[in-house]
């Protein structure tokens, strides 16, 4: 079992930066690949970014690429987003989850089904 707590979100201008924490309880049973999404209202949740937690290897949408980065403190349990460069329509609440037995890095990473755990989200809000 995995419990995932976000924090960070917030509400902040278009340019503007947030960083979030993903902190696991435990990875007891698995929970070796970490990622980010996110979901606006109305729309499906999409895969943001993800990290191998033995490795450190990253992917990203490409919506995000060169704005977020994902990183981690293993000795803290703990999972970053950093969000740079925000923009309007990076509005959405953002989850952290936990998952494991991926393939070579790919955009499976970014498939929420591949997630077993799963945080309670945190809100991030652009306003032009």
């Amino acid at each position: 079992q995995v419990q995932l707590v976000e924090s960070g979100g917030g509400s902040v201008q278009a340019g503007g930066s947030l960083r979030l924490s993903c902190v696991a309880s435990a990875y007891t049973d698995g929970g070796n690949y970490m990622g980010w999404f996110r979901q606006a209202p109305g729309k499906e949740r999409e895969g943001v970014a993800a990290i191998y937690r033995g490795g450190g290897t990253t992917y990203y949408a490409d919506s995000v690429k060169g704005r977020f980065t994902i990183s981690q403190d293993n000795a803290k349990n703990t999972v970053y987003l950093q969000l740079s460069s925000l923009k309007p329509e990076d509005t959405a609440m953002y989850y952290c989850a936990a998952g494991s037995n991926f393939p070579p890095r790919s955009w499976i990473w970014l498939l929420p089904g591949r997630y077993k755990y799963w945080g309670q989200g945190t809100q991030v809000t652009v306003s032009s």
